[in-house]
């Protein structure tokens, strides 16, 4: 896939770019007008789905250079070191709105926010303009093998939770409980650092060469080569839409060198087909 890959990547954030910023200056604007902490939270979560897209599109960009000398794996996890910094960018707004939360906990005077028809209207539209995001963005990942999509629309994803919890503040302001809006944004903080964690536990498995494949399953695919005595020392590591694999196998002492070729190649082929997203095979033929 290759190139077109990340073609079909770049205009899919580009249009989820317009369509996140759009979302969070809504949030943003009337959630600062009615002085509800938990839609100001909410835009500010939106507001950083942006500027992942942004971090995306320079990750991308840089990860569909070809192989070179001094990349000879070519640049594929600089897509994963982008999703990386969707986390960081998750930590510090799950922070700072924390710290604006514990401030008006401990100054209630502040705390009179507005629940009005255009703020449930506003949440109502942007809810549904983020359901329809993560969901296409979360396809596009799975289906072009994207480890950034897939961060993107998890962060994406976590507005929907978010966007509800501010339904349930702004209910709550119409019920006389203000103080309902100041602890929705605090747990909306919570939930946001809880999807970076997800997202940074992923992205550092890739970029420590965590096992991708189990071995187990490995020897499964090559069980029925009559040729193949055993195999050993299986490695794995990658991303899902790129594979590398290292395995040693051991053959009849007497095979020719044609005939140990010619397996080498059969055992590339059959892990190609069984892994979807396995790019480079290398085999140690061994005499058993």
């Amino acid at each position: 896939m290759g190139n077109n890959k990340y073609v079909q990547i770049r205009k899919i954030l580009l249009w989820i770019l317009v369509l996140n910023w759009g979302v969070a200056a809504a949030k943003i604007v009337y959630g600062l007008m009615t002085q509800s902490l938990a839609m100001s939270a909410d835009g500010f979560h939106s507001l950083s789905d942006g500027s992942s897209n942004i971090i995306g599109l320079i990750g991308i960009a840089v990860a569909s250079r070809p192989r070179d000398a001094g990349h000879p794996y070519g640049h594929g996890k600089y897509e994963t070191l982008a999703s990386m910094a969707i986390a960081m960018a998750l930590f510090l707004i799950s922070f700072e709105l924390i710290k604006a939360s514990i401030h008006k906990l401990s100054h209630q005077e502040l705390i009179n926010p507005v629940a009005n028809l255009g703020s449930f209207i506003v949440m109502g539209v942007t809810l549904a303009v983020n359901v329809g995001v993560m969901r296409y963005e979360y396809k596009k990942g799975k289906e072009l093998g994207s480890d950034f999509l897939v961060a993107d629309s998890l962060h994406t994803g976590s507005d929907i939770f978010t966007s509800i919890m501010v339904i349930v503040s702004l209910v709550s302001v119409k019920m006389g409980l203000p103080i309902i809006d100041v602890i929705a944004g605090i747990i909306i903080s919570l939930f946001i650092a809880y999807i970076g964690v997800g997202i940074l536990k992923h992205s550092s498995r890739v970029l420590t060469d965590y096992a991708v494949i189990d071995v187990q399953e490995i020897c499964a695919a090559l069980s029925d080569l009559k040729e193949i005595v055993g195999c050993h020392r299986i490695r794995t590591r990658g991303r899902q839409d790129d594979i590398h694999v290292d395995l040693h196998v051991t053959v009849d002492k007497n095979m020719p060198v044609g005939k140990a070729h010619e397996l080498s190649t059969a055992i590339e082929k059959r892990l190609r087909e069984r892994f979807p997203g396995t790019k480079d095979v290398i085999v140690h033929i061994e005499p058993a």
